[in-house]
């Protein structure tokens, strides 16, 4: 089940989504119709519209029963959403990935150059809404892009790094993911109004539940399947990207064979010992341990806003995020 369903408490939340997947469509509609069709591919594909579900829902705060939001909500999370997926067009250029959400990725369909120039557009279309939103909102995406920016650079940075640290990693994903979320919480406080003292505490929340979120892919990228995840599973390890389990295993008695497997490139089958040695280690238990951490904050956030049905859906996704990965972990581990 998609993040975003764990919103489902939110009675419009359906009907909000299927607005903004139209104005989504319509957005990246460009003068060339070669353009349009490669903007458009990863939209068409599907996706959790988990960002521009947590801006809907952030707008909504301050009201108890929930309503349609305004357009002005829905051109903000299409903004938030446009941004993620040019920074996905940009990321599997540099994984050289091809597949994304189970579907063949842009640079393998049309090539590197195109993606990134097509990734360039989806961003240009972004940053065109967030100004039409004001001011505040387009300085703040315009932040947004520089932080996700900044942790990519940090995590190619410490690439095939046997020493990377904790502090590393999340200053890492502090940066590419979580900033993001923050932000798609921030503009819908900002677009609907809300108090400044609300629009903190959201925005905090949705800093502390994309550290989690982040952990916890990084998790499913150990433990899941390819077909759960849309996309190969363990491709992390093959990039020398080690992520908290990664790094959480290092210190354990499974460390010195862990370490001598990787540092370098590694073929699919050394992939493979290496998930299961982080797997016996409890790197995987640690990395979940961090994330509850995380989610714990995002709660602690929520507790200063008005009781209404978003704040619980907000509680909801949360337990949702937590959950599915404890599930996963679970089975992985007693398999």
């Amino acid at each position: 089940m998609a993040l975003v369903k764990s919103l489902s408490v939110l009675p419009t939340l359906e009907d909000d989504l299927s607005r903004l997947e139209q104005i989504l469509i319509d957005s990246v509609i460009a003068e060339n119709d070669y353009l349009t069709e490669i903007a458009s591919h990863l939209i068409t594909a599907g996706g959790k519209r988990v960002r521009p579900g947590f801006t809907i829902a952030a707008s909504g705060v301050e009201t108890a029963i929930a309503e349609n939001v305004s357009r002005s909500v829905l051109l903000g999370g299409v903004a938030v959403e446009l941004v993620h997926l040019g920074s996905l067009y940009h990321d599997d250029v540099m994984d050289e990935a091809e597949l994304r959400r189970t579907v063949p990725s842009v640079n393998a369909l049309w090539g590197n150059l195109t993606a990134i120039l097509a990734g360039d557009f989806l961003l240009a279309r972004a940053s065109e809404i967030a100004a039409s939103l004001g001011t505040e909102v387009a300085g703040l995406l315009a932040k947004t892009i520089g932080e996700l920016c900044e942790g990519q650079i940090l995590e190619l940075q410490s690439t095939f790094k046997i020493d990377r640290s904790l502090d590393s990693y999340e200053r890492s994903i502090s940066g590419k993911t979580a900033s993001l979320l923050a932000t798609a919480c921030k503009i819908g406080g900002l677009t609907a109004g809300l108090s400044r003292e609300n629009i903190d505490a959201i925005s905090a929340f949705g800093h502390s539940y994309g550290m989690a979120f982040q952990i916890i892919d990084d998790i499913l990228d150990l433990t899941a399947t390819d077909e759960e995840l849309g996309k190969p599973s363990g491709n992390d390890l093959i990039e020398g990207v080690y992520t908290l389990p990664v790094i959480a295993a290092f210190s354990t008695k499974y460390g010195d064979e862990l370490e001598a497997l990787l540092g370098n490139e590694i073929s699919l089958d050394e992939r493979d010992r290496a998930r299961e040695l982080i797997r016996k280690s409890g790197g995987v238990a640690d990395a979940l341990t961090r994330a509850r951490h995380w989610t714990s904050q995002a709660v602690s956030s929520l507790d200063c806003l008005p009781d209404s049905e978003a704040t619980t859906a907000f509680h909801a996704a949360t337990e949702h995020l937590i959950n599915r990965a404890s599930s996963t972990t679970f089975d992985e581990l007693n398999q």
